[in-house]
C-alpha cells in the first residue's frame, strides 16, 4: 500500500463534468489499494471572481476577511468533490485548514504553513476515507483563516506529503506533464520524462506556470517526489526530483517584465549560459526581425530581452534555435 497525495487544479474542476473526471482518477487510486489525500484548488475563475466582489464592496478590503472571503472557493471544492466520490462509491472526507489543522505564521494573503497536524488526518486514513483538504488555506495562532497566496494549492500538496511522508505528490492539470516550453505557444514543444529540482524551480521563476515556484522550493527542501500529470491524457506524466535529465538546455520559457514593454525568453539547463547559446540565440531572432534589447546571464540560464508583442514568437524561435535542431 502507498500513500498518495493528488492535487487538482482550478481548471481540472472547473465545472460538474471535470468534477466528476477528477473523482474518477481518485477513485482509480484508491481501488489499486492505496491511502490518498486529495488538495484541490477553487474551480476555474471562482477565486477572481471572489476578489471582484469584494472590491465592489471596498477598493481596500480587510485582509482579513479577505482570506475568509477566498477560503469559500476550495471548501466548496472539497465539499463537492467528497460528493462526486460518495457517488462513486468511495468513502471520503472534506476537511478544511482549521479541522487538520494546518497552522501557518505570516500575514494574511501570504501565510506560510509551520505545522500540520496527523491526528485527524490518519484517523480517516484509517477508517479508509479519502481524505480532501481545501488547497490554499492555512490558520493562524489566532484561529483566523489565513491563505497562502497565488499558486499556494500546489504549496498545500507539497506540504501535506512531506507531512504524512507520502510516496509520491501527483499535482493534476490541464498538459500532459512538464514540456520543454509552453506546448499551446509552441507546438515543437518535446515533453520531459524527467527534471531536476533547481531546473523545474528556475523555469517557475522565470515564467513557467505549470507549478508554483514555492512549491518547488519546499519540494527540494524536503525531498518530496513531483509527478505532474494530465487529467485528461494518458502517459506518466512528468518526474520532478533531485536528478534531472543531464540536457544541456532543458527548458524555455516567458516572462512579462512588470511595468515594462519588454519581456524576458529564459532558457534554462546545465550549458548555459555561453557564448555560443548566446549567439546562435541572437542571430535566429535577429533574422526573424525581432530587436534583442539585453541579455542576462546567470547560474544554468540565459535571459534574453524583447518586445512584450513579440514575446510568443521570440519564445518559439529561441526554442527551436536550442532544442529542436
Amino acid at each position: 500500500m502507498s500513500l498518495y497525495v493528488q492535487k487538482f487544479g482550478g481548471s481540472s474542476v472547473a465545472n460538474t463534468e471535470k468534477m466528476l473526471h477528477a473523482a474518477y482518477i481518485i477513485k482509480n487510486t484508491y481501488e489499486e489499494g492505496n491511502d490518498v489525500i486529495v488538495v484541490l484548488s477553487a474551480q476555474g475563475d471562482t477565486t477572481d471572481h471572489l476578489l471582484s466582489a469584494a472590491r465592489e464592496i471596498s477598493s481596500e478590503p480587510s485582509l482579513r476577511e479577505l482570506d475568509a472571503l477566498l477560503s469559500t472557493g476550495e471548501q466548496t471544492s472539497v465539499a463537492l468533490c467528497a460528493m462526486a466520490l460518495h457517488t462513486l462509491g468511495v468513502p471520503a472526507v472534506s476537511l478544511c485548514a482549521w479541522q487538520v489543522p494546518i497552522l501557518t505564521v505570516g500575514e494574511h494573503g501570504g501565510a506560510e504553513v509551520s505545522i500540520i497536524g496527523r491526528d485527524r488526518v490518519e484517523r480517516e486514513l484509517r477508517e479508509h476515507r479519502v481524505v480532501l483538504i481545501a488547497g490554499f488555506q492555512g490558520v493562524n495562532e489566532n484561529g483566523d483563516v489565513t491563505t497562502l497566496g497565488r499558486g499556494g494549492s500546489d504549496l498545500s500538496a507539497v506540504a501535506m506529503s512531506e507531512a504524512f511522508h507520502a510516496d509520491r505528490c501527483q499535482i493534476y492539470t490541464d498538459v500532459a506533464g512538464i514540456y520543454t516550453t509552453d506546448p499551446r505557444i509552441c507546438p515543437e514543444a518535446k515533453h520531459l520524462d524527467r527534471i531536476s529540482y533547481d531546473e523545474m524551480l528556475l523555469l517557475s521563476q522565470k515564467g513557467a506556470q505549470v507549478l508554483h515556484d514555492k512549491s518547488v522550493a519546499l519540494a527540494k527542501r524536503c525531498s518530496v517526489l513531483l509527478e505532474v500529470r494530465s487529467c485528461e491524457a494518458e502517459g506518466d506524466g512528468s518526474i520532478v526530483t533531485a536528478q534531472g535529465s543531464g540536457d544541456a538546455v532543458t527548458g524555455v520559457t516567458k516572462k512579462i517584465c512588470g511595468g515594462s514593454e519588454l519581456a524576458g525568453i529564459t532558457a534554462v539547463g546545465q550549458g548555459l549560459p555561453s557564448a555560443e547559446t548566446v549567439r546562435v540565440c541572437i542571430e535566429a531572432l535577429e533574422r526573424q526581425g525581432i530587436t534583442v534589447y539585453g541579455v542576462e546571464e546567470g547560474k544554468a540560464y540565459l535571459t534574453i530581452f524583447v518586445q512584450r508583442s513579440n514575446a510568443d514568437e521570440a519564445l518559439c524561435i529561441v526554442h527551436h534555435a536550442l532544442l529542436s535542431c
